[in-house]
């Protein structure tokens, strides 16, 4: 009796463990980002937490999803770099979808859209749009799209930075003449600095960002998609713009 008692026991320990063996594990994935664009990315002063529009964009969708994140802060060229070579699994940081950057990593569907456009001091009457660039420095972030258009442009002296903040600290200290940054991106600088600092001229170029996700992870890729497109259809995206982008 005691044998068969040990038995039925023993087999229902083996099949605990086979069925929790079974379960789906919650899917962990390392996202990466350069808090140093707000309103998209920034580190809040007071909790020293990540926040702004990608990081809750990231978190809403993460969460519809059913994905747990590990936030990374890295800046903005080495977590592009990263992610080519799947050191991350996702990154989000007002990233622009290029052709170039395909070839290297995936995207999800668009989720904003975003053009170049000229930020400078409001006593320049000099610099109207990209034809007034010649002969001028132009600040732009290191491995962004605003760097890629500068370089477009004859006659323009470019200047790279590890992060925008430093650039556009340069433009209200009049150390360079202007800088081409995406279009919310350099709302929200401006936003901080309103007295000094404008745009100038339209919108130049038509980008549009999007999620990267490693080139090896096709599966991960759907599951983001999945997740944006829900939190779309909630109204969750609309929500984030009319907290982080309207009014900057």
């Amino acid at each position: 009796m005691k044998r068969t008692s040990l038995i039925i026991v023993s087999v229902l320990v083996l099949l605990s463990i086979a069925l929790t063996a079974c379960q789906p594990a919650s899917t962990k994935v390392r996202v990466a980002t350069d808090a140093t664009f707000p309103p998209f990315e920034t580190v809040d002063e007071a909790t020293k937490e990540l926040t702004g529009f990608d990081v809750e964009l990231m978190n809403a969708l993460a969460a519809k999803a059913g994905i747990e994140i590990e936030w990374v802060n890295i800046g903005f060229d080495p977590m592009l770099a990263g992610l080519s070579q799947c050191q991350y699994d996702v990154a989000i940081a007002a990233i622009t979808i290029t052709e170039d950057r395909k070839k290297d990593m995936l995207f999800s569907e668009p989720y904003i859209n975003a053009g170049q456009i000229i930020s400078v001091q409001k006593s320049n009457t000099e610099i109207t749009g990209p034809e007034s660039l010649a002969g001028k420095k132009v600040g732009a972030q290191l491995g962004t799209t605003g760097a890629i258009e500068a370089q477009k442009i004859e006659g323009v002296e470019l200047k790279t930075y590890d992060s925008y903040d430093l650039a556009f600290l340069d433009l209200a200290n009049g150390q360079i003449d202007a800088v081409i940054a995406d279009y919310p991106t350099a709302l929200g600088f401006i936003g901080q600095n309103s007295e000094k600092l404008t745009t100038v001229g339209e919108v130049f170029t038509d980008e549009s960002y999007g999620i990267a996700v490693c080139n090896k992870n096709a599966d991960l890729l759907k599951k983001i998609n999945d997740g944006l497109a829900a939190i779309k259809a909630d109204g969750t995206v609309q929500k984030l713009e009319m907290k982080w982008l309207a009014g900057q």
